[in-house]
């Protein structure tokens, strides 16, 4: 599982996994194109050395990213540059085996906003390292399933759920809906004023909503967290069930007693 953490300032995610193999062969896989191709989410193309040139192409896309190489220490370290974010593969020996330390750490504008997509990237890492793990193991990769409830987890871990006042009296919830275009999630957005979509080349598509506090904001941010909650299982095919009473209630409790200030 990972855990979101803040690094120099950023948000930033970490991963442990412990594997059976020898950091020499752990080494290959993280950095062997031929060997990213069985796990890795792009196709990768590297020279592999500090201040390399390492390239990112998506199956399906004509574009290619380039990135930097920032340490290749085999087979101790290997930190690189992708979209302004850094990635971060650090293997030690672990008994007759290895440990591997991942870091993710956003370095893309608003450090507020890019945590919001905290949740799918982790859920992104964990089939991706179930796939490196298989392939170590000289096994196939199971297909990755239920993804919501897989970024509903982690988003909720990590309370990039919940909802907020603004100094200003001002409620605020704001949730990453991934990189569906603007045009197909609209009509999914509660047909009532305050929901806004953004979405940013870089970032992806995100929905805020925004409304006066009322006389009972609990109650008032419980709703609109069980609204929130509805509109991003929508956006992945899922129709939630209506929250029932004892869920209100604790989430009711639960901003009673965890104000929330942005």
């Amino acid at each position: 599982m990972a855990e979101l953490v803040t690094a120099d300032e950023r948000p930033a995610l970490r991963v442990e996994r412990r594997l059976k193999h020898a950091p020499e062969k752990v080494w290959r896989a993280i950095t062997d194109p031929a060997e990213l191709a069985h796990w890795f989410p792009a196709k990768v193309d590297v020279e592999l050395r500090d201040g390399g040139a390492i390239r990112f192409t998506f199956p399906g896309e004509d574009t290619t990213t380039t990135g930097r190489v920032i340490t290749a220490d085999p087979p101790r370290e290997f930190t690189f540059i992708w979209n302004d974010d850094t990635l971060r593969w650090l293997i030690s020996p672990d008994g007759d085996g290895s440990l591997l330390e991942f870091t993710h750490t956003f370095g893309r504008g608003d450090p507020a906003i890019a945590k919001l997509a905290a949740g799918r990237t982790a859920a992104g890492w964990d089939v991706c390292l179930d796939a490196l793990d298989a392939r170590l193991a000289g096994r196939a990769a199971e297909q990755p399933e239920q993804w919501h409830d897989r970024m509903a987890s982690y988003v909720a871990e990590f309370g990039l759920d919940h909802g907020e006042v603004l100094a200003d009296g001002t409620i605020r919830f704001r949730r990453d809906l991934g990189w569906k275009p603007v045009e197909e999630l609209r009509p999914l957005l509660p047909d009532e004023p305050g929901w806004h979509l953004v979405h940013d080349p870089g970032e992806g598509t995100r929905v805020e909503f925004t409304e006066p506090a009322g006389d009972d904001v609990p109650a008032q941010l419980a709703r609109r967290h069980e609204q929130a909650d509805r509109l991003f299982a929508a956006t992945h095919g899922v129709d939630l069930p209506a929250w029932p009473p004892e869920r209100v209630e604790a989430v009711k409790k639960h901003y009673a007693e965890h104000p929330t200030q942005g």
